[in-house]
């Protein structure tokens, strides 16, 4: 119910709720020597403490007419090349990273007070890992790539299944579903690794790996 003043007392407690993030705490002496194997260390307590899909990430890109634009994806590999997930190529997201392969990325940690920010490049993996990958995903993910044009419009929900029903017709007889030519994975090679930890009074820990050739140089930002 809106009251008189036209205010929503629901809308106005979620718009000036706060949470005082507490004491946990990041210091530069916690820190493991590469962003890489930070982030590792994060995403594993992450799993273990109850966050929900820890590896899912909000990747910002730019089109090729310069808009920008986010979307959730997965996280599905990370080492000291970079951090990898897997897509298809025409879509939205993959038609804006061939054009501009500049991203950033969040991990967003909300329970644990915690985010980890990403920016740098995107660039396709070699097609031997993308086909690894393709090879292990369900059977119904391997059809759902070859059904779905992603990111086009479609004129039904109905629609979309009968793609997936002559999908499955096409590959009923086939061991193993391939690989669609415009499916496949990019990784993202960072420049800046941030990792923020929430702390009272908003006085939150910012911690940045800054690439520097082949080294990493850490610097704390300000709240």
């Amino acid at each position: 119910m809106t009251d008189p003043a036209g205010t929503d007392p629901t809308l106005e407690s979620a718009l000036r709720t706060h949470t005082d993030y507490g004491v946990e705490k990041l210091e530069e002496a916690d820190l493991a020597a590469d962003p890489f194997a930070q982030f590792t260390a994060w995403l594993a307590e992450a799993a273990e403490r109850g966050v929900y899909e820890p590896n899912a990430m909000v990747l910002g890109t730019i089109d090729p007419d310069g808009a920008p634009s986010i979307r959730t994806v997965l996280l599905r590999g990370v080492d000291e090349r970079g951090f990898a997930f897997y897509t298809d190529y025409t879509s939205r997201k993959g038609r804006a990273l061939l054009a501009n392969p500049a991203v950033a990325v969040v991990f967003p940690w909300y329970t644990l007070h915690r985010q980890v920010k990403i920016f740098g490049h995107a660039h396709p993996v070699e097609a031997a890992d993308s086909d690894a990958y393709f090879a292990n995903r369900p059977r119904g993910a391997q059809v759902a790539a070859w059904s779905s044009d992603q990111s086009q419009p479609i004129a039904s929900r109905e629609a979309l299944e009968q793609k997936v029903h002559d999908a499955e017709e096409r590959f009923v007889d086939a061991p193993e579903v391939p690989r669609p030519e415009r499916w496949g994975g990019f990784r993202i090679v960072p420049d800046r690794v941030e990792f923020w930890q929430g702390r009272t009074s908003r006085l939150h820990d910012r911690l940045l790996f800054h690439r520097e050739g082949s080294d990493w140089r850490i610097e704390r930002l300000q709240p």
